[in-house]
């Protein structure tokens, strides 16, 4: 795996995993039973907690892209099929 296609295979499993992280733990307006501010949608979260969900999939992220390197690395999947299509 080249550097390229690692960068790539990160921020792919990045954003998968940050659309999985994303949903934890929020509770909407409605849930609360808060009324949301002026032209907000009551399903929006009280309080997000972007900066802890980020940091979350990020380590989540790298655990994943370290586990599947190492599945490249040491063949425990062999791959030689794949590499006569390209």
């Amino acid at each position: 795996m080249n550097l390229f296609t690692g960068i790539a295979i990160y921020l792919t499993l990045w954003w998968t995993v940050l659309f999985a992280v994303l949903p934890l733990g929020s509770q909407s307006h409605a849930e609360a039973g808060i009324k949301p501010p002026a032209g907000g949608d009551p399903a929006s979260p009280v309080n997000p907690r972007l900066k802890e969900k980020f940091l979350l999939t990020t380590a989540v992220s790298a655990v994943l892209f370290i586990l599947l390197f190492l599945v490249i690395h040491f063949e425990l999947i062999p791959i030689t099929p794949l590499r006569r299509v390209s």
